[in-house]
């Protein structure tokens, strides 16, 4: 492990990591290398969209707030491995509606969007430009 990936690790609260082969978005013909929390104390975006979703009045929801569900944007229980120390948000909506509900887990208003998932997408084209030209 490489003196800047262990640093990476280190702040974000990882005690191990491991290291995989993922294509790069920008450049699909070559890899790079990705470092990935075991267990996470951080919300990872589990897409860059929100998801639209119909609710039901007075049906319960868990809103995965880790991003590690397969059941996106609700929670199936991921976070007692991967992200012990961030629990769902549950809530219950008041009538039959449509919803924007937050995928990039950046949002102040969760479980609804707003608006954070810009700021998310500019991170990752600036991360992949610089990318480019190291």
């Amino acid at each position: 492990m490489s003196t800047s990936s262990f640093l990476v690790a280190v702040r974000r609260g990882c005690s191990r990591t491991q290291t995989l082969r993922r294509p790069d978005a920008a450049l699909r013909a070559s890899c790079r290398t990705v470092q990935l929390c075991l267990q996470s104390t951080q919300a990872v975006p589990a897409a860059r969209l929100p998801y639209r979703v119909k609710v039901s009045a007075g049906k319960r929801y868990a809103w995965c707030a880790c991003g590690h569900s397969k059941k996106q944007p609700f929670c199936d229980g991921a976070h007692k491995t991967k992200a012990p120390s961030i629990a769902p948000l549950r809530f219950t909506p008041d009538s039959d509606k449509a919803l924007m509900l937050c995928a990039c887990k950046q949002t102040k208003n969760a479980p609804y969007c707003d608006g954070s998932h810009f700021k998310v997408i500019l991170r990752d084209i600036v991360k992949s430009v610089k990318g480019v030209f190291k």
